[in-house]
């Protein structure tokens, strides 16, 4: 699914964040990709969603070279991918039923869509007596579910989560996780940045490990060794 070619992006002589990356996540695999910070796990991820272009190298969805799209053809491809971060991201004026509504209007969905899946997205992540609250009324852990039903909600085949525990206590990371393994069992790829090493031996898939910009460890049971 995705295939990163001798990918290096380079700032300045003293600013390397990537540097002869080679890497293939294949369609239905649970990826983390671990290291502490400035390790370069964020530029990788803003490098699929091309909010990053390539000092060197090329990066393929599929068989697509993402950097070389036009804006509409970006778009597309952007809606192909849910992303999730540390800070949520939602709208604070909109209850949790909104947030997600808004991601699907955005996507040309129908009011008949919307009031038949968004009920059904929120009791996937276990809000289903939330819909009418505001991200304010909301605990660390409720939030990110939210962000992770707003990322699914018009099936994407890519998850992108970024320290999407960074700011959850250890009982709330354990539930999202969990959560993104469900989205993964039933067919959806999932990449995820952590630094966090419960997490990470409590999905027991393929982790890449790096460090200053470059893959030190590619394995595939699990092991989380810096």
């Amino acid at each position: 699914m995705i295939n990163f070619k001798k990918v290096s992006k380079v700032y300045s002589k003293d600013s390397v964040a990537l540097r002869d990356i080679d890497l293939i996540i294949s369609s239905g695999e649970f990826l983390s990709v671990v290291g502490h910070s400035g390790a370069g796990k964020s530029t990788l991820i803003k490098m699929i969603l091309a909010d990053e272009h390539p000092t060197e190298g090329a990066v393929f969805f599929e068989s697509v070279d993402i950097h070389k799209l036009g804006n509409k053809d970006l778009t597309n491809l952007r809606r192909r991918i849910g992303a999730v971060f540390q800070d949520f991201r939602l709208l604070s004026n909109k209850t949790a039923y909104e947030n997600i509504a808004f991601a699907m209007e955005a996507a040309g969905k129908t009011d008949e869509e919307i009031a038949s899946d968004v009920p059904h997205v929120l009791e996937l992540v276990d809000l289903a007596n939330k819909l009418d609250h505001f991200p304010h009324q909301m605990s660390g852990g409720e939030k990110q579910r939210l962000a992770i039903a707003r990322a699914i909600i018009n099936q994407p085949e890519l998850i992108i989560a970024d320290e999407p525990t960074g700011n959850l206590d250890p009982v709330n990371a354990f539930e999202v996780i969990q959560i993104l393994k469900k989205i993964n069992d039933l067919g959806t790829t999932v990449i995820l940045t952590t630094h966090n090493r419960g997490v990470i031996e409590s999905i027991g898939k393929r982790v890449v490990t790096m460090e200053k910009g470059k893959i030190i460890r590619d394995d595939k049971d699990g092991k989380y060794i810096i």
